[in-house]
């Protein structure tokens, strides 16, 4: 009888022509799982949406206008819309490189079951980085054009709002699988929303930059979830300036160093 080390030693060692065809397999495997869990899938669409609708359209009219990009009052709707965009981005990606990613990993072994065909723990890393990215991306185009619906975009620049979204949730993906591999138990994942919710309510989503502690200000932009707000707030208001360079690059690192780091926790992890 062969044992399950046994296979799955012999899928490491089987040829595995293209890692990106690799990926694109798991990326398949999760399109697949989630026909049967669309109602699910979609329901991130709304929670975004809702505070839209509440916050932006509700209190914006009390509110008025506000400091934009470069301290151009905007409508407080336009304001907030792409910093809850940016958050969709960020929830999307966070959702499946954490609580799912935990549960298929630790519970459903999942991954020892892939590892026992030809895929290797790097296609692992990267299709499931691929399918956060690809889910983030679909929460924020979905809202990207709910505002040009409600006439909230500003610029043609808005057109890279949605490639920018995809970078946003590349940065949450990677930093959300490679934490998720020290997590040890579901009590870990407290320190996820501690880390989440604070990020959402300050981010500069909700209020201009301005309005914190010169101190809180530097804090505020250290954060992954800022660069996301800034960025997305540039394009969809058509006030670009050299800073949203920065934000792009501290993305582009947050994913890759997560990704890298995940690659290797999980080569670690899952060996037999």
């Amino acid at each position: 009888m062969i044992s399950a080390v046994v296979v799955k030693e012999a899928g490491r060692r089987r040829s595995s022509a293209s890692t990106g065809r690799g990926a694109l397999r798991v990326v398949e495997r999760n399109v697949l799982a989630y026909r049967r869990m669309w109602l699910a899938f979609v329901s991130g669409l709304f929670e975004p949406l809702l505070y839209l609708l509440s916050i932006g359209i509700g209190v914006g009219g009390l509110v008025g206008k506000v400091p934009g990009p470069g301290g151009q009052p905007i409508p407080y709707d336009q304001f907030v819309a792409p910093g809850l965009m940016a958050a969709a981005a960020m929830n999307g990606a966070v959702l499946d490189t954490t609580f799912n990613f935990f549960f298929k990993f630790k519970y459903a072994h999942t991954y020892d079951a892939m590892l026992a065909t030809p895929l290797e723990v790097g296609d692992i890393a990267r299709g499931e980085l691929t399918w956060a990215l690809l889910r983030g991306a679909i929460y924020s185009g979905a809202f990207l054009l709910t505002m040009v619906l409600l006439g909230l975009v500003g610029s043609w620049w808005a057109v890279l709002a949605l490639p920018a979204a995809a970078l946003i949730a590349f940065g949450f993906a990677g930093a959300g699988i490679a934490a998720t591999t020290y997590m040890r138990s579901w009590t870990d994942f407290d320190f996820v929303n501690l880390a989440l919710i604070p990020m959402f309510l300050f981010a500069a989503t909700f209020f201009p930059l301005s309005q914190y502690p010169e101190g809180l200000q530097w804090v505020v932009r250290c954060t992954p979830l800022y660069q996301g707000v800034a960025l997305e707030r540039g394009l969809t208001t058509g006030q670009l300036t050299w800073t949203m360079l920065l934000n792009i690059a501290y993305l582009v690192i947050l994913g890759a160093v997560g990704l890298r780091i995940a690659t290797r926790r999980l080569r670690v992890l899952l060996q037999p």
